[in-house]
This record gives structure tokens, C-alpha cells and sequence, in this order.
């Protein structure tokens, strides 16, 4: 069975068309980019090598849909696929799902209606989420799609975890609550880490630290998320590429009386023009470090910052789950930065981690010593993957 994996952005959309049988295979992979906007582009890959690279003008996603299913799927020089009908699911990532969904769901006009319900929640990502949905269903109506959620993963999370210190009444009207988010991402190394600790699914605790542009740190117990460090939106938590994390909110007052700021004003800064951005002038860390051996203090006091609020909540974490069998460390940063990994790790002695520094350094799946009393991973993540895993399992379920 074919299943394509779509993940549509604001002014993107990542595919992945996988062959699911015993195993899954990606067939052909790629990225549209720069949808409504000058230099749109499509990059189509085959077997791990690029297979097209064609600029084109792409107005909008519905265009964007329609060029990846006729002009890049289907086509003689760079297809992989005969027919449209080849393809007998699809599978989107749907960012926000509050508290209906749980699970992945077959979708229909109750399942759009809800998500639609979740763009206040989301404005970001829902809605252009909805719009790779809307384009599939008029253009391949007789095609089954799966909506796979960021916030289903953590629907585990017992309440003392996810309620804020408001008045109650803005949970029961209006779903003021920690949501969490990359909940695919946690959930996949998640997996594959209890699958290399080789204990019991009932008797383990473990952090994941899924570390890239957006960074978050899940707490699992018996594999399913109790705590999470993203919230009510994707701006909570540790520090990240261009987003604030933890802060006051009377800062947002305080911002407003000063700069005569608007909501839309402040709701920018704080999402794209904080972080280490904000700090440094950079948000990418690769530049953040390079500039920092410079000497740079900006960008040693952003590395520091960022170094410390992940280990606090690693060790808040620790605390909540009355000890760690396990943290794993996965996304951009995660699982590519050695300096990152041994600045935070180096704080944790104390749990008796021991790390290997030549493990680390080549990014290895385990990168703690033999005598080290807890392990540590470097797992490279697969949301694609799970997407298509939980499309194929409920379109079997159906049939």
C-alpha cells in the first residue's frame, strides 16, 4: 500500500510517498517551497538522490497539490508512480487537535469542523495544515486521509500537569491549558528508546529532548508523556531559535505600557524576534557557536541561556518522575551538536552519566560509558514515518 505523508506550512509543503508492507519504505521525497511568494520552488528526491529541481510559480497550496501529484509523482522523466490511484491513503501532520482528539483519526467533515475549532489555538499552523487537507480532498476526493496531531501524544498528561494557575473558568470556556507539541517526534524516539533499554514498557522513565528550531523536552513514565515543557502554544518552555520560552507574562504588560506595542507587535516579538535570536542577533546555533569562538559575549551568554533552562528541566523532570532510566536526544540540534549534548550532560554526574566522549563526538546512537548508570541517546527522528504507520494502520482497520 502507497501512503503519502504531507506536512503543509504557512508557504511550504513536505512530502513523502512510502511503500507500506512488512516495513515501510520511502519511495520519493521533497519539498515545494516559497508558496505564494517569488522563486517558488519544487525539489523532488528519488532514492536518496535529487531527481528534480524545477522553480516555478506556485500561487498557493491547492497549485502546490496538484503540482506534486501530476508533475512530480505521476510524470514520465521524474515520477514514481503510474496513476493517482496508486496512492491509496495520505497522511497529514495537524499541528493542533485540544483536547478531542487522542489519537490519529480518519478524516471527515466532523474531524475538519474540529480542527477549524482549534485555529485560535494554532493561527500559525492550522490553517495552512487545513489547506494541504482541502486540496487533497477536491483534487483525490475517493482518497482515504489521516489527521496525525502534534498535541494527541500528550492527552496522557495527568491534569496537575496540564492546568495553569488561572481561573478555572478559562479552561472550561475557552481550553486554556498546556497542550505540548512535536508530540510525533516524542512518541517515535520514545519507542525506539525502550526498544534499546530493553526493560519493560511498565517500568521506565524516560526524558526526550527534541532539540532543533523549536526545542521541547517531554517526561514519559511506562511510555506515554506526563509532562511537557511546550504549553498552551508552541512558545513555552525552554529556549528556542527565534521563540522566548518560559518568561513572565506581566513582561507582556510591561512591554505594552513601554513600546506602546500592540498584541500583534508583542505576539511577533515573542514568537520570531526572541530566542536566540533575540539574544545574539542569530538563530541558527550553528551561527550563535561559531560566533561565540569569536569570542562574541552575546552569543555566549544565548548558549548559556540555553544550555541552563534545558537542564533545569531535566532535572525538574528527574525529580517529577522520582528518578530517569533514560534521555534521548533527537532533531537538528539534538542529534548533530556534540558540544550541546556534553554542555547539558555534564550538569547530571550526579545521576551518575558517564559520557563517552568519542561516542559523542561521532554522534553515536549511545553516547554514555558502559559503567554509566543511566543511558543516554542520540536517536534521529521520524515523524513522516509515524504519520504514515498510523495512516496505514487505520485504513486496514477500515477496509
Amino acid at each position: 500500500m502507497k501512503i503519502l505523508v504531507l506536512n503543509s506550512g504557512s508557504s511550504s509543503v513536505k512530502y513523502q510517498l512510502f511503500e507500506m508492507n512488512d516495513s515501510a519504505q520511502v519511495i520519493a521525497k521533497g519539498l515545494i517551497e516559497r508558496i505564494n511568494l517569488k522563486n517558488s520552488k519544487i525539489t523532488h528526491i528519488v532514492n536518496e538522490t535529487k531527481k528534480a529541481e524545477i522553480a516555478e510559480d506556485i500561487p498557493n497550496h491547492k497549485t502546490a497539490i496538484k503540482k506534486l501529484f501530476e508533475h512530480i509523482l505521476v510524470d514520465p522523466g521524474t515520477g514514481v508512480i503510474h496513476d493517482l490511484a496508486e496512492i491509496e491513503g495520505i497522511g497529514h501532520r495537524v499541528v493542533h487537535g485540544g483536547e478531542k482528539f487522542h489519537a490519529s483519526v480518519i478524516i471527515n467533515d466532523d474531524v475538519l469542523h474540529a480542527i477549524k475549532d482549534c485555529c485560535d489555538l494554532a493561527p500559525l499552523h492550522n490553517p495552512p495544515n487545513l489547506l494541504g487537507i482541502e486540496a487533497c480532498k477536491e483534487i483525490m476526493p475517493d482518497t482515504p486521509q489521516v489527521a496525525v496531531f502534534d498535541t494527541a501524544f500528550h492527552q496522557t498528561m495527568p491534569k496537575k500537569a496540564f492546568i495553569y494557575g488561572l481561573p478555572y473558568e478559562q479552561y472550561l470556556k475557552y481550553g486554556v491549558r498546556r497542550y505540548g507539541f512535536h508530540g510525533t517526534s516524542h512518541q517515535y524516539v520514545a519507542t525506539e528508546a525502550l526498544k534499546l533499554l530493553d526493560k519493560h514498557e511498565g517500568d521506565t522513565r524516560i526524558i526526550t529532548c527534541h532539540l532543533g528550531n523549536g526545542c521541547s523536552l517531554t517526561a514519559l513514565v511506562n511510555g506515554k508523556s506526563i509532562d511537557t515543557s511546550m504549553g498552551f502554544t508552541p512558545m513555552e518552555g525552554v529556549l528556542m531559535g527565534t521563540r522566548c520560552g518560559d518568561m513572565d507574562p506581566s513582561i507582556v504588560l510591561y512591554m505594552m505600557e513601554k513600546e506602546n506595542h500592540t498584541l500583534d507587535d508583542v505576539t511577533t516579538i515573542l514568537n520570531k524576534k526572541s530566542g536566540l535570536f533575540g539574544l545574539s542577533g542569530k538563530s541558527d546555533m550553528r551561527d550563535v557557536l561559531a560566533a561565540m569562538e569569536k569570542k562574541d559575549e552575546l552569543a555566549k551568554n544565548a548558549v548559556d541561556v540555553f544550555v541552563y533552562r534545558i537542564v533545569k528541566y531535566i532535572g525538574a523532570y528527574s525529580a517529577a518522575m522520582n528518578g530517569v532510566d533514560a534521555i534521548v536526544f533527537t532533531a537538528g540540534m539534538g542529534e548533530k551538536n556534540a558540544y550541546l549534548r556534553k554542555r547539558i550532560l555534564n550538569h547530571f554526574g550526579y545521576l551518575g552519566i558517564t559520557v563517552d566522549e568519542e561516542k559523542n563526538e561521532a554522534n553515536a546512537l549511545v553516547i554514555t560509558k558502559e559503567d554509566s548508570q543511566l543511558k543516554v541517546f542520540v536517536i534521529p527522528t521520524n515523524e513522516e514515518l509515524v504519520i504514515a504507520e498510523d495512516t496505514y494502520a487505520l485504513i486496514k482497520e477500515r477496509a
